[in-house]
């Protein structure tokens, strides 16, 4: 059995550039048979397409090593879809085996737990004391934990989640236990999970990114619902859990409003039927109150539309009314205060100097 201790992060390796690699690959299924669509020039080579694969791996989701038989004839492809506070993965493979130590951890770790669908094949996964064989099922592991695992079958496929684990509001040594543990993914809310990831990476790509940061957020909804269900009855989940819950229904509700002018943290606590010091209460721990995260979104999603080249004849101030922002002159100085430049000079930087129609006079009011 051949050895590839990947620890290392970025770089070539084999003659594949790992980022380019991820990029180009497609996976198709025909029959029972895998096969590894690259773009010309990717990994061109069957036998770079394992050392591909293990540094990838080792660069885009953690220090690992990794064995395998079928080093000549190697089939592999990895897609990635960014979901903002989550990450979802698809990963197609011939069969290999994984170890990853202690000195794995200390080399490189995302600090995630890793829920991971397995929809062909099988693994056998062991961490912690606990070891299972998942066929069909979802599993959860801790990447700031040594683990083993060994694909079973002529080859593997899996969705997994990658969850931040300051993320996920439940505790960590309640969630020890449920460890490389062969979860059901055709019943309840695992089955809901389990379709709602394979339905998000079938149509997610097409959606736009603030679509899929609202789809991730209900990712980690139905994951976090799933995984307290299976601590005991999810009405035990710990006050933080079902308090991050709410939060994030609100994240999302002001992401979807972010054009209101109406949107203040009074309206938010009447939709949500709550009181305004319960919704203090919610962002006392987060970085900025209710009120200032409303501001930086409308100002984040401001600043985007300004660097658009298909919005470029759009007034300022319109693009400013389209996120909530009423009066020229505030805008322009809520823009500087966290940009440290005007609305207009960040439109010019970002398109190149070249003069924007329908600017006119507007632009210069917002100075």
């Amino acid at each position: 059995m051949l050895d590839n201790d990947h620890g290392a992060v970025g770089g070539q390796h084999g003659g594949a550039t790992t980022r380019q690699g991820v990029g180009a690959l497609l996976n198709r299924s025909t029959g029972d048979r895998m096969e590894l669509l690259v773009a010309s020039g990717a990994v061109a080579a069957c036998e770079d397409r394992f050392d591909w694969f293990c540094e990838t791996v080792s660069t885009e989701v953690m220090p690992v090593m990794l064995r395998s038989r079928h080093t000549a004839d190697f089939r592999a492809g990895i897609t990635y879809l960014d979901l903002g506070v989550v990450r979802l993965s698809a990963v197609a493979s011939s069969p290999v085996l994984s170890r990853r130590t202690s000195a794995h951890v200390r080399r490189g770790d995302p600090e995630h737990l890793q829920l991971a669908l397995i929809t062909q094949g099988g693994l056998r996964i062991s961490q912690r004391r606990n070891e299972s064989v998942v066929t069909g099922g979802l599993v959860l592991t801790d990447t700031s934990r040594p683990s083993e695992g060994e694909c079973t079958g002529e080859q593997i496929e899996s969705v997994v989640l990658q969850i931040p684990r300051q993320a996920l509001a439940l505790r960590s040594d309640r969630l020890d236990r449920l460890l490389a543990q062969n979860l059901a993914a055709d019943e309840g809310s695992g089955a809901i999970l389990a379709d709602f990831l394979k339905t998000l990476l079938s149509y997610g790509p097409g959606c736009r990114p603030e679509e899929l940061n609202g789809m991730g957020a209900v990712a980690l909804e139905l994951a976090t619902a799933f995984l307290a269900r299976q601590l005991g009855d999810p009405g035990e989940a710990p006050a933080e859990a079902r308090a991050q819950e709410t939060l994030q229904r609100i994240h999302r509700f002001i992401e979807n409003n972010l054009g209101d002018p109406g949107l203040t943290p009074q309206m938010i606590a009447d939709r949500h039927n709550m009181s305004l010091r319960h919704l203090y209460n919610l962002y006392a721990d987060q970085p900025l109150t209710v009120a200032a995260h409303i501001r930086r979104s409308r100002l984040e999603r401001a600043h985007a539309d300004l660097a658009c080249g298909e919005l470029s004849s759009r007034p300022v101030q319109v693009i400013a009314r389209r996120w909530g922002f009423p009066s020229p002159t505030g805008f322009s100085r809520a823009f500087r205060e966290v940009y440290g430049i005007t609305p207009t000079e960040h439109r010019t930087i970002s398109l190149g100097g070249r003069r924007h129609a329908g600017d006119g006079n507007t632009t210069r009011t917002l100075r």
